[in-house]
């Protein structure tokens, strides 16, 4: 608070479950300045999509879908309302096209993807910015909650950076290098094609599972 003159709000909440989305929807409704809403909360599963347990992708379904697309709307409201303010959603490279053995996850992002670009059209007149955050591996706890083997991966820093500095500027930003070569790269691949791409490239990343 003394040095950049912010105050911080810590909300302990489980975005599994509806009673923690609305604490943290309670937590931030009164007397605090709010104009920048980033929803970076998510995590994966890999493998064999029959392989997996049933009650951890729903889990996934409701923190990366489900609470998003609630406090999305709560603060799109607030934002609308005051004519001002930023919402930056964390999608993935994985959210523009099917991924074998991670099919599920890819799926949470392609809905956030799509949500992002449709909402950066409708709140434009109301002075909201809306941007979609796509990048390739981070190096966050989410390798390990996924259990997948990155051999690659970005920064959290060069993530965070690139993201501010884009948005008000662009509909989506593709962080890194990597993210950019194989976003592009694909563009002009069939569809069944890249399915069969990604299976190699996540395969490799699941290889351990067996």
């Amino acid at each position: 608070m003394s040095e950049h003159k912010v105050a911080v709000l810590v909300v302990s909440a489980d975005l599994a479950a509806e009673r923690g989305v609305e604490e943290l929807i309670q937590a931030t409704t009164y007397n605090l300045p709010l104009g920048l809403f980033i929803a970076s909360a998510g995590f994966g599963t890999s493998g064999e999509f029959i392989k997996s347990e049933v009650a951890s992708e729903v889990n996934m379904l409701r923190v990366n879908a489900e609470a998003l697309l609630k406090l999305t709307h709560h603060f799109a409201q607030r934002f609308a309302a005051q004519k001002s303010g930023g919402i930056i959603l964390l999608s993935s490279l994985v959210g523009f096209q099917e991924v074998p053995f991670a099919a599920h996850y890819a799926a949470t992002k392609a809905y956030v993807q799509s949500l992002a670009e449709g909402l950066a059209v409708e709140l434009k007149p109301y002075n909201v910015d809306v941007l979609a955050v796509a990048p390739g591996p981070v190096r966050t706890g989410f390798e390990a909650r996924a259990n997948m083997k990155m051999n690659v991966a970005l920064n959290p820093n060069q993530i965070s950076i690139l993201t501010l500095e884009a948005l008000g500027k662009k509909t989506t930003v593709l962080p890194g290098f990597l993210t950019k070569l194989l976003t592009y790269s694909l563009s002009s691949v069939p569809r069944w094609a890249k399915v069969q791409i990604m299976k190699r490239v996540m395969g490799g990343m699941t290889a351990h599972h067996l």
